[in-house]
């Protein structure tokens, strides 16, 4: 990576929801940014934690026992193997950190493709 990287401008190149992108990678995890609008499947990550950063909007990590809502600026980590099911009432923009490859669904036959930007 030679030049800084502008997450609005990433961001503003789509605009499928549930669809990460990934801007860069870093130690083997890809650094993505994604729109959430809605409610996505239930789900869980055996073998890693899910990162989420707020960046615009506001969104709804549903636990099976609690939410945690979080606003633009504020993070959150579901640990591996807890099943979540992020919501956000309207379009939201989130950064996401996850080791290179994990499916977004939890299982590679339903996840989205990964597509870098």
């Amino acid at each position: 990576m030679d030049e800084a990287i502008n997450l609005e401008d990433k961001l503003g190149q789509f605009d499928e929801t549930w669809s990460p992108r990934t801007v860069t990678t870093f130690n083997g995890h890809d650094i993505m940014v994604a729109k959430f609008l809605g409610e996505f499947v239930w789900h869980s990550h055996a073998d890693t934690d899910d990162l989420f950063l707020v960046l615009k909007g506001a969104v709804d990590i549903r636990l099976r026992d609690r939410t945690v809502t979080l606003k633009a600026g504020e993070l959150f980590v579901v640990p591996k193997g807890v099943e979540h099911r992020p919501y956000a009432k309207e379009e939201a923009h989130v950064l996401l950190i996850e080791p290179r490859g994990t499916p977004n669904t939890g299982d590679p036959a339903t996840a989205a493709g990964r597509k870098v930007i």
